[in-house]
């Protein structure tokens, strides 16, 4: 996207991608189109699987285990079939999202809904602002925007993940690490990513504390104690 105008300001976006690459548009009809833009990412950053398939069985997953709505709660509160459904459906939300504001506005819309769609998932609005903590919809606008970059990213949270047996680490390093490689692979979404990894380390800020003190629990598939009774039972 490039801006075109003079010693009285802008006259003219020039959005350079996108289905709309060919065509010039005046600054008020631009900032809307990426408001709506925005505005659609950040209410489908809303669907939230994890509510749907607890509310299904009964359940309020915001009450049950760690009150999170998230692929690791969903898999310690309803089983491998729910986690595996709330991470897909996570991730393809965080990828349509991105790929929408890409479809319209080039990289620049790609980056802002990929930041959207998170806060939407973490902050949703239908859910009195009550949501995830965003690790799996980060990781599909990522894909959306550099597929080697989320790849990157997955790898530096799988390692934190096998070597701690938490989660919870992993997308702690995952904030961390991903302003850095962003800036690296992806300059210009590099502002939206160190505001996606700030929240996501602050979002675990009850894990750090849990962590400093050892009580952090180990992921479900780790937990060779609870295999062991489950085997029993």
């Amino acid at each position: 996207m490039g801006i075109i105008g003079g010693a009285d300001g802008p006259t003219a976006i020039y959005l350079g991608s996108g289905i709309l690459k060919d065509i010039q548009l005046s600054p008020g009809p631009a900032i809307a189109l990426l408001a709506v833009l925005c505005l659609a990412a950040y209410f489908i950053g809303n669907l939230s699987p994890s509510t749907i398939l607890a509310k299904r069985q009964g359940l309020n997953i915001k009450e049950e285990g760690s009150g999170n709505a998230g692929t690791t709660n969903a898999l310690r509160v309803m089983g491998k079939k729910a986690g595996a459904i709330t991470m897909v459906v996570d991730i393809l939300k965080g990828l349509a999202a991105a790929l929408l504001g890409g479809l319209f506005m080039g990289e620049f819309g790609m980056a802002c809904c990929g930041l959207m769609v998170v806060l939407g998932h973490i902050w949703p609005v239908i859910y009195r602002f009550k949501g995830g903590k965003g690790v799996a919809t980060v990781f599909g606008a990522i894909l959306a925007i550099n597929p080697l970059m989320a790849l990157i990213c997955l790898i530096v949270v799988a390692i934190f993940v096998f070597a701690t047996k938490r989660m919870s680490v992993g997308s702690i390093a995952g904030g961390i690490f991903l302003p850095a490689i962003s800036l690296v692979m992806e300059p210009l979404f590099f502002p939206e990513a160190l505001v996606i990894g700030v929240i996501v380390v602050l979002k675990h800020r009850a894990n750090i504390v849990r962590l400093i003190h050892g009580e952090e629990p180990v992921m479900s598939i780790f937990d060779k104690k609870n295999k062991t009774d489950s085997q029993r039972d």
